[in-house]
């Protein structure tokens, strides 16, 4: 990974409302540290620090660091994180971690494709991305920006693992060799889905088949009501029927 020159200053303000007025004056704020160094605040240029940014082609951004009146005239460094206001976006806060040309880093590197799989192209199958990002242990100089792996002899339940990638000087890929990174998936035939869709039961349907098991259960317990005061007239009339043959 190619280095960039970036300048900065030391920085004695500290607290909030100095570090306020540092950036409305248009710096930002910086921190650096490693394992070699006692943590240093920093101060950078916004426009120049948001320039670099746009125009990185990676997450990971290695910086040749001069700092003014610094007793070293570079100090190599990844930005480690960049912190944004929550509402505008704009940069508040950065950290630096500085690393040796020798040391050895464990860093994730994102994953990104070239081609046009034969599956997609040709099958109608899907390029499904499995993992975004790959563990890399290497130095800072030999770190990769990104990981481009190329899809195009990909058919429809093919797959790129982790151990199939190719090797990249200095560089060792961390993780199982049997993990996908990328697949081409089996596109959903047009016969299962119209299948699928007349199985399912229309909500109109659902109703009117309750409406009528309902109608059908009711029915019975109408006649039942119905036969129940003739059955009481008859009770009521035989007692007197007695009654009248005695005299």
């Amino acid at each position: 990974m190619k280095s960039v020159a970036l300048k900065a200053f030391s920085r004695s303000q500290v607290q909030r409302a100095e570090v306020k007025k540092l950036r409305a004056s248009g710096r930002v704020p910086a921190v650096i540290y490693g394992r070699q160094v006692k943590p240093q605040n920093l101060e950078l240029n916004s426009k120049e620090f948001a320039d670099l940014l746009n125009h990185s082609a990676s997450e990971n951004i290695l910086v040749d660091l001069s700092v003014e009146n610094d007793a070293r005239a570079k100090r190599l460094a990844l930005v480690q994180e960049v912190q944004h206001h929550p509402l505008d976006g704009k940069i508040v806060h950065v950290d630096f971690h500085e690393v040796g040309e020798t040391e050895i880093l464990t860093v994730m590197v994102p994953v990104e494709t070239t081609g046009e799989a034969n599956g997609v192209k040709n099958g109608g199958g899907t390029l499904e991305h499995v993992l975004h990002k790959l563990k890399v242990r290497s130095t800072a100089k030999d770190l990769p920006e990104q990981i481009v792996l190329d899809v195009t002899s990909l058919e429809i339940g093919k797959a790129i693992h982790i151990g199939e990638i190719p090797a990249i000087p200095g560089v060792q890929i961390l993780g199982d060799s049997h993990i996908a990174v990328v697949s081409v998936a089996a596109p959903r035939t047009e016969e299962i889905a119209v299948a699928a869709d007349a199985a399912a039961p229309a909500p109109g349907d659902v109703e009117m088949t309750k409406e009528k098991k309902d109608e059908a259960g009711a029915a019975p317990a109408a006649k039942g009501d119905a036969k129940a005061p003739a059955g009481d007239k008859k009770a009521e009339a035989k007692p007197e029927a007695k009654a009248e043959k005695k005299k």
